[in-house]
């Protein structure tokens, strides 16, 4: 009998967790998911996805419990058409094999002062885990009385981890495209 006392107010528990939980949604037009990586040794390339969907979960303290998030491979953009169709390739992200990249988080961890995201990133097929830094800022009512947060996250990841492994070599034996990649997050997300 005591046990299945236990067993109601653990249930009752995560049931007022699971309602004190904030929803909010990524605000498309304020939220760029971006990345830069090296190109002939001497400079970056930059570029973003046009295509995806996400929220950002807060705890009734406003602190941020979790996060998700589906990019469209295909929708990659570096402002040159030509580049873009060869990144949506089977070179790179073979976008029609593999349509998706995902990102769902585990945990969300202090280290000092500053809020590290921990998630299982999966893109070209292959998931691993990842840690993102990350700060939010708000919530605040905006002008059309909806509540909104602002976040930036910004982490490191190595293609080739993930099966993106085409390059040429230069005359100088540098790489023509760089294996580090620089992905950076920030924007805006509203509650549901």
């Amino acid at each position: 009998m005591k046990s299945v006392k236990l067993l109601l107010v653990a249930a009752m528990a995560l049931a007022v967790t699971a309602r004190a939980e904030q929803t909010f949604e990524l605000d498309k037009t304020h939220t760029t998911i971006g990345f830069a990586i090296s190109h002939l040794v001497i400079s970056e390339v930059e570029g973003r996805f046009n295509d995806f969907e996400g929220a950002i979960q807060l705890a009734d303290d406003n602190t941020v419990t979790g996060a998700k998030a589906t990019i469209q491979a295909k929708s990659i953009d570096t402002g040159v058409a030509k580049r873009d169709e060869h990144l949506r390739s089977p070179d790179f992200f073979n976008a029609e094999q593999h349509p998706t990249i995902t990102f769902a988080s585990k945990k969300v961890e202090k280290n000092g002062d500053k809020l590290v995201m921990v998630g299982e990133f999966t893109m070209h097929g292959v998931t691993k885990e990842i840690r993102i830094p990350f700060t939010v800022s708000g919530p605040i009512k905006d002008p059309w009385g909806m509540t909104r947060i602002g976040f930036k996250g910004e982490t490191t990841i190595n293609r080739k981890d993930y099966g993106l492994t085409y390059n040429k070599v230069l005359e100088t034996g540098g790489l023509a495209v760089g294996e580090e990649v620089k992905i950076s997050l920030k924007g805006e997300a509203v509650k549901k």
